[in-house]
């Protein structure tokens, strides 16, 4: 039963439990998120209630927005499976035609990223998010039937602009939702989804390629009509499935929505977050130091994680075997990718710290680029392609979430999200062009640029964490001094602040 606490007291949170809450401050965070000002109070919830409520949230969010995912990561590397089916030679791509075909996907998606961002809150989730993916899985579709290497460059363009602003959106979106700290497992859950696209993909490929000949097309052909008529599919459902914010949740009770809108707007700090657009939001979020050094972060994993995606099933190719069960060995990686990335997801959040499972990850990255570009036995090379899948795959959501957990301000944290997953994406236009077709099949230089960005992950994260200790260590000080002073600050000066608040503490 939920009940609402109509005092004035002051709120706190121990252990989930919300002990007292504040009508003023109800009616306060139900204006900043342009919601019905009717709302009550929010409710006094035991542990068992509030993780009720969450699991009411997550059954209505997570399952569609995953789907969706899962057809956005199988749309951009479903080419790596297509071309195995004949697409480089029906189409000519010869030279290195391939790979500038996978470079300039890259190119607009990330580009578009931020703005989309900026879109997003615009436009409304609910409408903009299902409407970009209608739109790319039309453009997905449309290039089963290409006949020339301009018209698939022209699409994979298309694919790139239209797909930007799905997953930054989508994290975004997530940041609205969930306190920090229960983040990464939602965006576990989602990249989990991207994982399974690598394995649905190699097990699509092999049962579609038994199509080739179909109506005059080869099998890549039906791989990119059939899969973009299931993206097709996904985007209208969307359209009926897909909710908003929590202020305007219909599938929630008034009372729920309050909680969720308090429960969040509090989590970073006691005087919660600003919401409202200013100009200096973005200005904030492009001079903050941590967004370009994440950036870095995220691209020491980005670029592994695209170059063993669009290449696993000719890498596997390369190390002897044929066609069909090249794609049939894709699958077991993205399998233990999966399982990794979950169990990563549960524990980091359980703890609260991010980067020691980055490190981790990294960690499977140069064991398994180390034993792929060495002289050794086919099995032992295989198994280095279930590390690098599984270091790059399982510890992205938290290179997603860190940077998420330390960005406060709505605006301030969309475009940072926005600017890191941008920035970081670029390793993917580089990804796409280092495992040429005349390094078959050890693609020594490949593997070789992959542990340069492995390394600098090596360099940027530990570099991360000591300049975030080194930030809270000095609040903490700066804290205890000015309440001996009798120093104190406005609500409104804190939010303002932001994550720059002497309040606000760095995660780890």
């Amino acid at each position: 039963m939920l009940s609402s606490q109509n005092d004035d007291s002051s709120g706190s949170i121990e252990k989930g439990q919300i002990q007292m809450i504040q009508s003023p401050v109800a009616k306060e965070i139900v204006l900043d998120y342009g919601g019905d000002m009717t709302l009550p109070p929010p409710p006094v919830l035991t542990p068992e209630e509030e993780r009720a409520l969450w699991q009411k949230v997550d059954m209505r969010i997570m399952p569609i927005v995953t789907i969706m995912y899962l057809c956005s990561f199988l749309d951009r590397g479903n080419i790596g499976n297509a071309k195995l089916q004949g697409l480089t030679s029906e189409l000519n791509l010869t030279g290195d035609k391939y790979n500038l075909a996978l470079t300039m996907f890259f190119i607009p998606y990330c580009l578009c990223e931020c703005p989309a961002n900026l879109v997003l809150k615009k436009l409304r989730p609910s409408k903009w998010l299902p409407g970009i993916t209608l739109v790319w899985g039309i453009f997905m579709t449309l290039m089963g039937l290409v006949k020339s290497f301009p018209q698939l460059v022209g699409l994979r363009v298309l694919l790139g602009v239209t797909e930007a602003g799905l997953f930054p959106g989508v994290v975004y979106f997530l940041s609205l939702w969930y306190p920090r700290h229960m983040l990464q497992f939602r965006v576990g859950i989602l990249y989990g989804g991207a994982s399974l696209a690598g394995a649905f993909s190699g097990l699509l490929a092999f049962g579609i390629s038994f199509m080739s000949g179909t109506a005059g097309l080869l099998g890549w052909s039906w791989i990119f009509i059939l899969e973009g008529i299931a993206t097709v599919i996904v985007g209208v459902i969307a359209f009926f499935t897909l909710v908003d914010f929590p202020a305007t949740a219909s599938f929630l009770t008034p009372e729920e929505r309050a909680y969720i809108i308090w429960r969040k707007k509090y989590d970073n700090s006691s005087v919660g977050e600003e919401e409202h657009f200013e100009l200096r939001h973005i200005w904030a979020a492009f001079t903050d130091w941590q967004v370009w050094l994440h950036s870095m972060v995220y691209m020491s994993i980005i670029t592994p994680l695209y170059g063993i995606s669009l290449f696993l099933p000719s890498i596997i190719n390369g190390l002897g075997f044929d066609t069909g069960i090249s794609q049939l060995l894709t699958i077991p990686p993205y399998i233990f990718a999966t399982i990794v990335l979950m169990i990563f997801a549960v524990w980091s959040d359980a703890k609260r710290v991010r980067s020691p499972f980055i490190f981790a990850g990294l960690v499977m990255c140069l064991v398994g680029f180390i034993l792929n570009i060495s002289a050794v036995a086919i099995g032992v090379r295989y198994f280095g392609t279930f590390l690098v899948v599984t270091g790059s795959y399982a510890v992205f959501p938290g290179v997603v979430a860190w940077p998420a957990n330390n960005l406060s301000g709505h605006y301030k944290r969309g475009v940072g999200i926005a600017i890191n997953i941008c920035m970081g994406n670029f390793g993917g236009a580089i990804a796409s062009n280092i495992y040429r077709s005349q390094d078959a099949p050890r693609y020594i230089l490949g593997h070789g640029i992959e542990l340069m960005f492995t390394g600098i992950g090596f360099i940027a994260v530990p570099t991360t964490v000591l300049l975030y200790r080194r930030i809270n260590a000095t609040r903490d000080l700066a804290q205890l001094q000015a309440k001996a002073q009798g120093i104190t600050h406005s609500p409104e000066e804190l939010r303002r602040l932001g994550d720059r608040a002497p309040d606000f503490r760095y995660m780890l």
